[in-house]
């Protein structure tokens, strides 16, 4: 769900700013820092992006359909419209 890329870059990042006694502890920091990322991360109600340019890409496809049928539908309108007035003349 998340690029493991970032979140190795955002544990990283972390771990870099701890004070050196910190550091020391070794990777066993950068495990836990990246883990407990994972976790909240998990947490959020949150779509990845190839899901959402998916999701974007068929909204702009249903967009465009409603949006041909409402000129057909005009277009009919004014067809029954127009006979309707030639009918009555």
């Amino acid at each position: 769900m998340f690029d493991p890329k970032k979140l190795e870059q955002v544990a990283k990042q972390i771990q870099d700013a701890m004070p050196q006694p910190v550091k020391e502890l070794g990777n066993d920091v950068e495990q836990k820092v990246r883990q407990v990322i994972q976790a909240q991360l998990g947490k959020l109600d949150v779509v990845n992006r190839e899901e959402f340019d998916v999701q974007t890409q068929v909204l702009l496809r249903t967009r465009q359909k409603l949006n041909d049928l409402e000129q057909k539908m005009a277009e009919l309108e004014a067809k029954l419209d127009a006979e309707a007035k030639s009918d009555n003349a």
